[in-house]
C-alpha cells in the first residue's frame, strides 16, 4: 500500500511503517489546494485535526482505501460518505486519554485558584494578594457532559480529588459507578464546574446556550477540551459578563483560530490553543496507535 501521511506523525511510527513493507510519503505540510492532485496517488492517508476530508475531495480519488485519524474526533471527515464509497475511516480514541483528561483538571485548578491571573499580576510587577483568594475543588460537583473514554479519565481524577461527580451521556454504555442522570437539565442545575468531552455532531452542536446558562448555579465554572462549537460562544461570553458563569477554561473554539478574539480577551477566561493531545507521551501513543493500524489494514488487502 501507498500511504501519504498528511500531517504531523512521530518518525517511530512512521519507521514502523516502512519497517512493514509499506511506501510512506512524508507530506505533512501539504495544502488543501494541493491535496486534490496529490492524494488520487495514494492507498491510504493518514490525518490529524489539521487536514480536513471532505466529500469533493474524496470523489477524486477513486483507489483510496484507509483514512487514520490520529486523534479522538472524526468531525474533519465526512465518515458516511467516504464509507458509502468502500473507504475504511478508523481514529485512534484511546492514545489522547490520559492527556486530555489531565489537561481538563490541570484548568479546573486553575480556575479555582486564578493562577493565569495571578502569575500575569506577578509579571506586571503587583503583590495584589487579596484579589486572588480562591476556592478548593474538594466537595464541588463536577458535571461530566459525555462519558466516553476521556470523561471517565475526567471523572475517575476528580473522585480521587474529593469532587462528587454527575454525568450525562445518552450514548454511554458502561458507566462504571459513576451517577448517571437521564436528563441534562438534572446535572446542568447541580454542578459547580462542568466538563464537556462529546463529540461535535448535528446533536450536540449548540447544546449548551442561553437557556442551560440560566439554569446553572450562580458562579459555575466551565471547562472545555472536547469540541468547539458544543458551547453558544456567545451565550457564554454573556454569561461570563454578567457574572453567572465565574470563569471558563477552554482548550477548543467554533472557528480555529478564531477570527473574533473577545470571548478569549474576557478576564475570567483562561485557553489554550487546543493542545489537549499534546504531550509527548500522548502523541507517541497516537503515532504508534496510527502505525498499528494501517499495518494491520494492509495485511488484509
Amino acid at each position: 500500500m501507498k500511504i501519504i501521511v498528511c500531517d504531523k506523525t512521530e518518525s517511530e511510527a512512521i519507521e514502523k511503517m516502512r519497517s512493514a513493507g509499506l511506501d510512506v510519503d512524508v507530506r505533512d505540510t501539504i495544502t488543501p489546494e494541493e491535496l486534490p492532485d496529490v492524494l488520487p496517488g495514494y492507498d491510504g492517508m493518514v490525518v490529524r485535526s489539521r487536514t480536513k476530508v471532505r466529500q469533493a475531495l474524496l470523489e477524486k480519488c477513486p483507489n483510496l482505501k484507509l483514512i487514520v485519524r490520529g486523534g479522538v474526533g472524526l468531525d474533519t471527515i465526512d465518515v458516511e460518505f467516504a464509507r458509502s464509497k468502500g473507504i475504511a475511516v478508523m481514529n485512534t480514541p484511546l492514545a489522547s486519554t490520559d492527556s486530555v483528561a489531565e489537561l481538563t483538571i490541570g484548568l479546573m485548578f486553575a480556575l479555582a485558584r486564578s493562577i493565569v491571573q495571578a502569575t500575569t499580576s506577578m509579571k506586571a510587577e503587583k503583590w495584589d494578594k487579596k484579589s486572588f483568594e480562591g476556592d478548593e475543588i474538594g466537595g464541588k460537583t463536577l458535571g461530566v457532559i459525555g462519558l466516553g473514554n476521556i470523561g471517565k479519565g475526567v471523572a475517575a481524577r476528580a473522585k480521587a480529588l474529593g469532587m462528587t461527580v454527575v454525568a450525562y451521556d445518552p450514548y454511554a454504555k458502561n458507566t462504571g459507578d459513576t451517577k448517571v442522570v437521564s436528563n441534562l437539565d438534572e446535572l446542568i442545575k447541580v454542578a459547580d464546574y462542568i466538563t464537556l468531552h462529546m463529540p461535535k455532531t448535528s446533536e450536540t452542536a449548540g447544546m449548551i446556550g442561553a437557556a442551560q446558562f440560566d439554569m446553572m448555579k450562580n458562579g459555575v465554572r466551565i471547562v472545555n477540551c472536547g469540541r468547539g462549537g458544543i458551547v453558544d460562544e456567545v451565550a457564554l461570553s454573556a454569561a461570563l459578563t454578567s457574572g453567572k458563569v465565574a470563569g471558563a477554561a477552554l482548550d477548543v473554539f467554533a472557528e480555529e483560530p478564531p477570527t473574533d478574539w473577545s470571548l478569549v480577551k474576557l478576564p475570567n477566561v483562561i485557553c489554550s490553543p487546543h493542545i489537549g493531545a499534546s504531550t509527548k507521551e500522548g502523541q507517541g501513543r497516537v503515532g504508534m496507535e496510527v502505525a498499528d493500524i494501517v499495518i494491520n489494514f494492509s495485511k488484509n488487502q
